[in-house]
């Protein structure tokens, strides 16, 4: 779906439903935000779902995160047909 997304307010993008509660911490049926494909695949790479489910179950904390404000203030100027690759940070890798 193309439209705005709600994390860092790009308009023109493709959106996917990112559940504010990860589903498999009890979020199937709670609060959703349509975001862009590259903002929800930063918070997953960046952060397992427990930490999600801990400190990041609403837009206002995700903005206000340390490490994904600056990838927000840096998406905020690419336009929304960039393709971008995303990897999982180190911190990440090693906790599988």
């Amino acid at each position: 779906m193309v439209a705005i997304c709600e994390l860092c307010g790009r308009s023109g993008v493709e959106t996917t439903v990112h559940h504010l509660l990860p589903k498999e911490k009890g979020g199937t049926f709670g609060d959703k935000a349509d975001l862009c494909i590259p903002c929800h695949k930063q918070i997953h790479a960046l952060y397992n779902n427990e930490e999600i489910a801990a400190r990041l179950t609403t837009l206002q904390e995700l903005r206000n995160d340390v490490k994904l404000s600056s990838f927000i203030k840096w998406l905020r100027k690419q336009p929304p047909t960039k393709i971008m690759k995303i990897k999982k940070s180190n911190q990440q890798k090693r906790k599988k």
